[in-house]
């Protein structure tokens, strides 16, 4: 009891800070998303077993940098293709391969293109069309949400064929299924009562943040099993660390920010 009364009060917490710095203003965003970022970072060289202060560096000059310039799109596309192209081979490797070759090089590629350069995407998310809306990050860190919940609501009670046993074994087809058929309700309802993007908009949001949730979800297990440890860090009880948290959000960043940037375009 004891153990779910911590896990709550941790979690609300983290909610709380969460979107209240989203809807305060954007800098109050960026500046929750900095610490945010640092911490995630911390987590991630723990677990990969590197030490280089100068990444911490490079997040924050990338933050700032890509936050400032975000209108000059020869400067976006470059960096979003890297990050992207990462990914897509992080994928590869997560379903190619038993161990991620983490080698020395691959690390600090890794550490840049898939972590660092996803967080500045993240905090990019909101002011894509070069208005802040809160309600677009909002929506997209409550999709994310009710994906993880009903994945494993549904997967506890009806999971009977597994999705990915030997990084996951816990994850089933069936939760992945229920998360991502909530996760569409829930893109409908956002779509319905936010009175911002349309249905449809909000709908292939939620199947991007499902889809590429789940695999960041997938691909932060398989580091962990691969580290030996079940939690990225223990800032958060009953949770883990940030990154644990992040995870699924950090790997869906680039794709959301890619899908909306074309629409903004083609639009």
């Amino acid at each position: 009891m004891k153990e779910l009364l911590t896990r709550a009060l941790s979690g609300f917490l983290y909610v709380s800070i969460l979107l209240i710095s989203i809807f305060i203003n954007e800098y109050t965003f960026i500046a929750v998303f900095l610490v945010f970022g640092i911490i995630s970072v911390y987590e991630f060289q723990k677990l990969i077993h590197l030490n280089n202060k100068r990444l911490y560096f490079i997040f924050v000059i990338i933050l700032v940098v890509l936050n400032v310039f975000q209108e000059h799109i020869y400067l976006i596309i470059p960096v979003l293709a890297l990050t992207v192209i990462t990914e897509l081979f992080l994928v590869k490797d997560l379903v190619t391969i038993r161990i991620i070759p983490m080698f020395e090089k691959r690390k600090y590629g890794t550490s840049i293109f898939y972590l660092i350069t996803a967080l500045v995407f993240l905090t990019l998310i909101p002011k894509y069309s070069g208005e802040y809306q809160p309600q677009i990050i909002a929506g997209a860190f409550l999709i994310t949400w009710v994906n993880d919940t009903f994945a494993y609501l549904v997967g506890k009670n009806f999971g009977k064929h597994k999705l990915l046993e030997r990084i996951s074994p816990k994850k089933t087809i069936e939760g992945f299924i229920g998360g991502f058929i909530f996760s569409i309700i829930a893109g409908f309802l956002i779509a319905f009562f936010s009175n911002t993007l349309s249905i449809t908009i909000w709908l292939i949001i939620s199947i991007i943040m499902s889809i590429f949730g789940t695999l960041g979800d997938l691909i932060q297990s398989k580091f962990k099993r691969q580290a030996g440890v079940k939690d990225s860090g223990t800032i958060m009880p009953g949770h883990g660390g940030i990154y644990d948290r992040l995870d699924s959000v950090i790997f869906a960043s680039p794709f959301l920010y890619a899908f909306l940037q074309i629409l903004r375009y083609v639009s």
